[in-house]
């Protein structure tokens, strides 16, 4: 074949792909309805707290575990940071191997131990697993320890696409759960046995619980710390966080994909000359709650990417003891692609800072992009 027959077969082939997307794209709503999130019965948010609430006086311990190679920033971080201020548990972060974890979309962490070391020094197991989303959903080390940790008694929690990976361990037949709106369907296709339970940040089947995407990591936490340490201690970290009410009541066909998402996610793609990198100076005592939000924020607009910068390679220690490994040194960053973490601002207004700040630099619809794919209610 000659080369100009090449490249017209090509340009065809092309053409035929750009109708085919176009096809789609049109197919899909113009927008997400309007949708109210109802009600949920106090006597479910009582039995929500019921099942989670430790017995006995023993402090309990909760691990929080994760792969190596990717693991959702904020399901791994976030849900540890809270967890740790309201200081009413042993928090633990496991990583499935040895060395750092790599979380996606940003940000490297040290974790506390392996799994296997985990294992060694507990072998009666966790009192809680929290499970989040990770860049597989079968890793045989995960899955049989999740089995593990199950039959020895613990209550398992995944957060956001995490939901996944519990199901693929098959702790999910036969319940109710919920999941990411982006992996709901691919979820209950692999596993058509799951009660898919609308409306609700939050189910629970037993000692199995599920959420909604990404943001439900804080009511999620509140709720755990509301069961473990008492509603009074639950106020008092929903304050520190910025938080008003952490209930399960959520719309869920507000989240969905739309025409205006996928053209702005392949718009944004498609314009490779324009990438900006935004660096965040790690500080020790950084509250990594914030750190993670906006982190993550601006590693959803498909334009910009979070870097962690220092002055050298050694984690820092963030405000509750998570270790940050940095991307690259501050020496010679502009002050003018610097993302500022206040320690005067609380986490919630971090995030809503964030977004405000990608509004004005990329646009309304790629801030929007970045609400759905956190799930969170604007």
């Amino acid at each position: 074949m000659s080369i100009s027959g090449a490249i017209r077969g090509g340009l065809a082939l092309a053409l035929l792909g750009l109708a085919g997307f176009s096809g789609w794209t049109f197919s899909l709503p113009a927008a997400t309805p309007t949708a109210e999130a109802p009600a949920v019965p106090p006597e479910e948010a009582a039995a929500m707290l019921a099942v989670l609430r430790q017995e006995g006086d023993d402090r309990p311990v909760i691990a929080v575990v994760g792969l190596n190679d990717a693991t959702e920033t904020n399901d791994y971080i976030a849900t540890t940071g809270i967890l740790r201020r309201a200081d009413i548990a042993d928090v633990v972060m496991l990583a499935a191997g040895p060395g750092a974890v790599r979380l996606y979309p940003a940000l490297r962490v040290q974790p506390d131990a392996t799994i296997a070391a985990f294992d060694a020094g507990r072998p009666q197991g966790a009192d809680y697993v929290i499970v989040p989303a990770m860049s597989r959903d079968d890793d045989p080390v995960v899955m049989a320890w999740l089995q593990d940790q199950f039959r020895k008694g613990a209550r398992i929690i995944a957060v956001c696409a995490g939901a996944k990976v519990v199901a693929a361990a098959g702790l999910l037949d036969g319940r109710r759960a919920t999941t990411h709106w982006y992996y709901r369907a691919e979820m209950l296709e692999r596993n058509p046995g799951i009660d898919y339970a609308a409306n609700r940040r939050m189910v629970f089947d037993g000692k199995v619980v599920t959420t909604t995407g990404i943001t439900a990591v804080m009511p999620m936490m509140l709720t755990l710390i509301e069961a473990i340490g008492g509603r009074s201690k639950a106020e008092a970290v929903a304050r520190d966080l910025g938080v008003d009410g952490w209930d399960a009541r959520h719309a869920s066909a507000a989240f969905a994909m739309t025409r205006p998402f996928a053209i702005t996610v392949l718009a944004n793609r498609l314009a490779m000359w324009n990438r900006d990198s935004w660096g965040i100076d790690l500080q020790p005592g950084l509250d990594e709650v914030s750190l993670a939000l906006v982190a993550d924020a601006w590693s959803r607009t498909y334009r910009s990417q979070a870097v962690t910068l220092s002055g050298n390679t050694a984690a820092v220690e963030s405000l509750n003891g998570i270790h940050i490994l940095p991307d690259s040194g501050h020496d010679g960053w502009p002050a003018e692609r610097r993302l500022p973490i206040s320690p005067d601002e609380r986490p919630a207004d971090a995030l809503d800072r964030a977004l405000e700040t990608i509004t004005d630099r990329y646009g309304e619809a790629t801030a929007n992009v970045v609400a759905m794919q956190l799930e969170y209610p604007r």
